[in-house]
């Protein structure tokens, strides 16, 4: 797929001084990189946010992309545990999550003279559950790549185009995604998702994975492809996992879907 990236150059460029979310993720660079050629340094500012729920491992990618691609980067603190609606882990947590990102960014722009601040959403993300798209809206936010009806597989061919090495890597949402509505996100739970999502890939796990945090179990969820290899070595991942203090270890035999801890069995913990 030849994706043609002239129109994506041309929205960045009218959008004066450009402030972007950044996280590491495959839209989110292909906006970084885009924006960095187009705008400079003067005129362009990925920004991270730091907290317990975004993962090591995605801001570790970050920052070797935007080293790669001379992405000028800043680096913010965020509090959204500090926030009680965030915390509760309702189905709308994301909103909460995104208004004290984007709620910070807006500060930071009026410091720093920015005209705009843009998002890596893209088109497929609209027709699925982003609770964080109506804080996005509120916040008065771009989304140069779902403006121009750019879906996902037209960001990673755009991003193979111009060697983003993680143009094929699967999404990585915040740690708090794990999380089952309704149970209290905690930096301890947090902590638990994300050490048994690095075991797993350090035992050769890859494409997609979801440690679904349950409360006292954990539900592992990865491509079907990965299955046989999570049930060869279960002797050794469940005492693993079990010793960050979950008390049962399951595998879902569907492998991972989308938006599963919305459904009626995840929320109730079954």
């Amino acid at each position: 797929m030849m994706i043609e990236s002239a129109a994506l150059e041309r929205r960045l460029a009218s959008m004066g001084r450009v402030l972007l979310g950044y996280s590491g993720g495959v839209d989110s660079s292909l906006l970084a990189v885009v924006a960095t050629e187009i705008l400079g340094a003067d005129r362009f500012l990925a920004v991270i946010g730091r907290s317990a729920s975004y993962p090591a491992v995605q801001w570790r990618t970050a920052q070797d992309i935007a080293r790669r691609f001379s992405i000028p980067l800043r680096e913010i603190e965020t509090h959204e545990l500090d926030d009680p609606n965030y915390r509760a882990n309702p189905t709308d947590r994301c909103y909460y999550c995104k208004a004290e990102l984007w709620g910070r960014m807006g500060r930071l722009a009026r410091e720093l003279h920015f005209d705009t601040i843009v998002d890596g959403t893209n088109a497929d993300d609209l027709t699925e559950h982003r609770p964080g798209l109506r804080a996005a809206a509120e916040f008065d936010l771009r989304s140069p790549l779902a403006e121009l009806g750019w879906t996902k597989a037209m960001v990673r061919a755009a991003a193979r185009e111009r060697d983003i090495p993680i143009w094929d890597a699967p999404a990585a949402p915040c740690l708090s995604s794990r999380v089952r509505y309704g149970l209290t996100i905690t930096p301890a739970r947090l902590e638990q998702v994300e050490r048994g999502e690095a075991l797993l890939r350090s035992l050769g796990i890859t494409g997609d994975l979801r440690l679904r945090h349950l409360g006292d179990r954990a539900m592992i969820e990865v491509n079907p492809t990965m299955i046989p290899i999570v049930r060869e070595r279960w002797a050794d991942i469940e005492p693993r996992l079990r010793a960050l203090g979950f008390a049962a270890v399951d595998l879902d035999p569907r492998g991972y879907r989308r938006g599963n801890m919305l459904s009626p069995m995840a929320q109730s913990g079954i």
